[in-house]
């Protein structure tokens, strides 16, 4: 409760007197023997002496209220006025709280203002207060700087990245947490790890305390805190004295959070291999192959293929108890499905060299290395070309092409679709007239394998690569599916026929052709 002189100076600052206004201002700032501190109240009555050119009230706004108290008065331009004042004269932390104010309304604020906001913020920045070196280097582009990769940044960021990484380093040196979690992240992307640790490794012991210390002051780390802690776990482990405990406990810590990324990587280190499954020889202690594969199925299930990838080695290895090729290979094609690159190429490998085993294995070949070669990977991309090379156009199929008119096509449709096979994948026109395109087409590939009507071809895939490769086998295979085209009998009869009409169309049209010239 207010005491008698306290009570005099409430009923004359409500009278509107600013002496008073300025003492009872004065007193919610800094707290009394029986008022208690409150700052949104002294912003209130400090306010009320302002507007009336008190020059310590406008003074003890800038210094001593921040901007989260400011921005909650309604309208953050109103209250910017009284630190616009307070800068004038000579306060950097007012102007600080002013450049944050106009920042908040910049659609409202006027161009002066803006200006003037900008220099009171270099101004404040150039006083040494950290909070605005790392405003300031937020303004100058650092979020471009971390979110685009080099070759994206505009000009402007570009020349002065310099710049904006020394007023963000300024920060972080001032204790500004969230612009040392920045210029982690920077070294980060940019692979320096040595700076990265420099400034990552001291909040992740931070994160470290935190997690693990008295349980009233426990909190659990959230996304980016994990990130945190299995990105230092990994740059440990590039130095060259690297701390195996820290590295463990780090990795623990973010797999145990459900960062998948950790977990994958926390399974590799139990196992003490890479995710090709090789042993690493530089990790300290023993593996424990299953604790591994605990970690790493939950980093599967997470939906990380190389995981999978991971598991299939670890079946492979002699030292397991529960070794398994089956499983093995259960796990690999799980790994190839979900779009490992490494996993496509091995069964796709497999499935070569079991083709003289099961012959439509290379079918299955073709797809797997399809994939891989899909994501650039080199050595499928050879397999591919070796003997799966792709289609290359037939002369004799572009010029029969061209030939048919839309009557002839009308008329003889089975023909009609047999050339625009030849002349999407390249057949030969024996090839063409004898193709049995439901058995020939696997989806990935046309089959090709006439041997039993021309002795003399030879079988061989072609892989479908286009659109209208795709285009061009759906619209045959609706068209043959109306009559049952396969063998050497029915709508279109045998080779020799349907070499006959193919021969008679040709010759007709070159007649009609003739005549027309």
């Amino acid at each position: 409760m207010a005491n008698r002189e306290e009570l005099l100076i409430i009923r004359a600052a409500r009278a509107g007197q600013p002496l008073a206004q300025l003492a009872l201002g004065k007193r919610y700032l800094f707290g009394s023997a029986s008022l208690p501190q409150s700052h949104p109240t002294a912003l209130h009555w400090l306010e009320k002496a302002a507007e009336q050119n008190v020059q310590e009230a406008w003074m003890l706004i800038g210094e001593n209220v921040s901007f989260d108290i400011a921005r909650q008065s309604g309208d953050p331009l109103r209250v910017a006025l009284w630190y616009e004042r307070a800068f004038e004269s000579g306060s950097a932390r007012a102007a600080l709280v002013l450049a944050m104010l106009v920042f908040s309304a910049w659609t409202r604020a006027e161009a002066m203002l803006r200006q003037k906001s900008m220099r009171a913020l270099q101004v404040a920045a150039e006083a040494g207060l950290a909070e605005a070196q790392w405003l300031h280097a937020q303004q100058l582009g650092l979020r471009e700087l971390l979110s685009k990769p080099p070759s994206q940044w505009s000009t402007p960021v570009r020349s002065r990245r310099d710049l904006i990484l020394e007023w963000a380093t300024r920060g972080a040196k001032g204790g500004v947490v969230d612009a040392q979690r920045a210029l982690a992240d920077y070294a980060w992307s940019q692979g320096d790890s040595l700076k990265f640790l420099l400034w990552a490794l001291p909040l992740a012991q931070d994160i470290d305390r935190r997690t693990n210390g008295p349980p009233a002051r426990r909190r659990p780390c959230n996304d980016q805190e994990l990130e945190l802690l299995a990105r230092c776990a990994k740059a440990l482990l590039l130095t060259a004295d690297p701390n195996s405990r820290l590295i463990e406990r780090y990795l623990k810590m973010a797999a145990e959070g459900g960062l998948c990324g950790a977990q994958l990587d926390y399974g590799l280190w139990i196992a003490r291999m890479d995710v090709n499954g090789v042993r690493i020889p530089s990790l300290p202690g023993v593996a424990h192959y299953k604790k591994a594969i605990r970690w790493l199925s939950q980093a599967a299930q997470a939906g990380l293929a190389a995981a999978w990838y991971a598991m299939s080695r670890i079946y492979l290895k002699p030292e397991f108890s529960r070794r398994s090729l089956a499983e093995s290979r259960r796990l690999l094609e799980m790994a190839a499905v979900a779009g490992y690159e490494r996993a496509q190429l091995e069964l796709g490998l497999v499935a070569w060299r079991a083709r003289r085993i099961e012959p439509s294995s290379d079918v299955r070949a073709v797809y797997w290395l399809q994939k891989a070669a899909g994501q650039d990977n080199p050595e499928a991309k050879a397999m591919m070309a070796k003997f799966a090379p792709p289609a290359s156009r037939a002369e004799w199929a572009t010029a029969a092409r061209a030939s048919l008119t839309r009557e002839m096509s009308s008329q003889y449709p089975f023909l009609a679709a047999r050339i625009e096979l030849a002349y999407w994948f390249g057949l030969t026109r024996a090839e063409a007239l004898l193709i049995d395109v439901e058995a020939a087409d696997h989806g990935h590939c046309l089959e090709i394998d006439i041997r039993a009507v021309h002795p003399r071809s030879r079988r061989r895939l072609i892989p479908v690569q286009t659109g209208e490769q795709r285009q061009a086998l759906d619209r045959a295979a609706r068209i043959f599916d109306i009559a049952d085209a396969r063998g050497d009998v029915g709508p279109e009869g045998n080779y020799r026929q349907r070499l006959y009409r193919y021969r008679s169309l040709l010759a007709q049209r070159r007649v009609q052709q003739g005549r027309v010239a």
